[in-house]
């Protein structure tokens, strides 16, 4: 499906420079906005929408219920728990030390690669690669430019590095155990019904199956722990010979490979 930009109804010079900059990113058309709603708009140019207002981009693709756009999600909160001593099941799955270098695989929101970066605070290392260009796009922007209330939540935002490629093409560019985790959530094989945060994501993400091939690749380049997050009911736990990390009365669990 093709993408065109253009801006807020009302737009600022801001806009128009945000629209800008994500024409020189992504290579989309800019098209005036004419006061057209966005559902004229993806009519008239049977295209998806991607509006670029003063703080921040929203992405209408064809069908979807809401717009993409970047926020921190669960990721807030459960920083904030952190900084109380309480303990997260991303963190216990994979064992992130300060200083790890950490591989996302699926970063979508990068509400888990937040986490991972304040625990492996500067002296880490958290790259984020998303398949979706447009979501690379809106994830990287977002975690650049997101006004945060939270000097630590801002700090791992901004250390996050995003690259949009295929997950696999790109593990496979990467040398033997070159990352401390490796870290995969395949946007669930079973949707969780009752989870809306990620709506949109679902929407407009893209919808892959792990394989054999992606497993592969992610054992080679990791040094210590390949991490599944997935369903409760997904068969990949079992396909892959995962440890399974059981969390009683939620929908999703982690599975994990030890490498060393």
């Amino acid at each position: 499906m093709n993408t065109i930009i253009t801006t807020n109804g009302r737009p600022s010079e801001q806009s128009f420079s945000n629209a800008s900059h994500a024409a020189g990113a992504l290579g989309y058309e800019i098209v005036d906005r004419r006061k057209r709603s966005i559902t004229r708009m993806q009519d008239e140019y049977n295209s998806a929408v991607l509006v670029a207002s003063a703080n921040r981009y929203e992405l209408y693709r064809i069908g979807m219920d809401k717009p993409f756009f970047f926020h921190p999600d669960t990721a807030a909160f459960r920083l904030k728990r952190l900084m109380n001593g309480e303990t997260d099941p991303f963190i216990e799955a994979t064992q992130l030390q300060i200083g790890d270098s950490f591989l996302d695989c699926t970063l979508g929101l990068a509400t888990d690669s937040i986490i991972a970066s304040y625990i492996t605070k500067e002296s880490g290392k958290v790259l984020g690669v998303e398949g979706d260009a447009d979501i690379a796009f809106i994830t990287s922007e977002g975690l650049r430019s997101y006004t945060s209330g939270s000097e630590q939540l801002t700090d791992a935002m901004k250390r996050i590095q995003v690259i949009s490629q295929d997950a696999v093409t790109f593990l496979q560019s990467q040398p033997n155990e070159s990352w401390d985790v490796v870290y995969i959530d395949p946007m669930f094989s079973l949707p969780i019904q009752e989870s809306t945060n990620f709506t949109p994501l679902r929407q407009v993400g893209l919808q892959g199956m792990l394989t054999e091939e992606w497993m592969w690749e992610a054992e080679r380049v990791c040094k210590c722990r390949v991490v599944v997050k997935d369903h409760y009911q997904s068969p990949v736990f079992e396909q892959f010979n995962l440890t399974k990390q059981i969390r009683l009365n939620t929908k999703f669990h982690f599975g994990f490979l030890q490498k060393n």
